[in-house]
């Protein structure tokens, strides 16, 4: 008898309504002052082609997009990609697709991985497949930028609860750590149902993406550690973000 495979959190979470909603007030213009940001320190040129690796419902492709980029964005959650390609165009596309999984090679001059679009696997070899996966993706000499939260501020400063009212509906959240993992619980009714959500999210720090970077011949080129792209500081920055070659 072949064993039962159960879904995975991210498989469940992101392709509920729910985590739209409790995220429904992220600010676009941060994103946008980033993406903006990035550009400029890039020096990127109107023919280069962008992958947006776990692109959810596209904010940043879209925006990408709209300032003359040829982007193509891919995640695993057939509603927020369903949801992207309505705004599709001629240098504008959206794939369901795994990041874990090659999608083209040598095609792209950026690959970007935002907003903790990453650390979500048990086994360490999935996470490195994300990275080999965009690497690939890349031109010779093309540019990986991976936008994760700063893992040790977030240990330090976890609030183990919150409750959170948004669109009517009540979401208690709490945080631990658990075997490495930063662990979200969402609970909350709706419509007279309950609902238990769960984001786990390993806690990796700097060491660790050197790690990955190295074993992918990507050469680190900077370290900033918020969307302004200051310098990255372990104990006091919001995020980790790298940007590096593929060598």
């Amino acid at each position: 008898m072949s064993e039962i495979k159960h879904p995975e959190w991210f498989e469940c979470w992101f392709d509920s309504p729910y985590y739209h909603v409790l995220y429904k007030n992220r600010d676009f213009s941060e994103a946008e002052l980033f993406i903006d940001n990035l550009i400029q320190l890039l020096k990127t040129e109107k023919t280069n082609r962008f992958l947006d690796v776990g692109c959810g419902k596209g904010r940043h492709s879209i925006y990408l997009n709209k300032k003359g980029f040829d982007v193509t964005g891919i995640d695993l959650s057939e509603k927020s990609i369903a949801f992207a390609k309505l705004s599709e165009n001629e240098t504008l596309h959206f794939y369901a697709h795994d990041m874990r999984k090659l999608f083209r090679t040598n095609y792209f001059d950026v690959a970007v991985n935002l907003f903790t679009s990453f650390g979500y696997f048990e086994q360490e070899r999935y996470d490195n497949a994300v990275i080999n996966s965009a690497c690939k993706a890349l031109k010779s000499n093309g540019i990986f930028v991976l936008d994760f939260m700063n893992a040790k501020k977030v240990m330090n400063q976890m609030t183990c609860n919150e409750t959170k009212t948004i669109d009517g509906i009540e979401f208690n959240i709490s945080k631990s750590f658990e075997n490495n993992f930063i662990v979200k619980k969402i609970d909350f009714a709706d419509k007279g149902k309950d609902y238990h959500f769960e984001e786990r999210v390993k806690a990796l720090t700097l060491p660790d993406f050197e790690k990955y970077f190295e074993a992918n011949k990507l050469k680190i080129l900077h370290l900033r550690g918020n969307y302004k792209l200051e310098e990255f500081d372990e104990g006091s920055s919001e995020r980790l973000i790298i940007v590096a070659r593929k060598i």
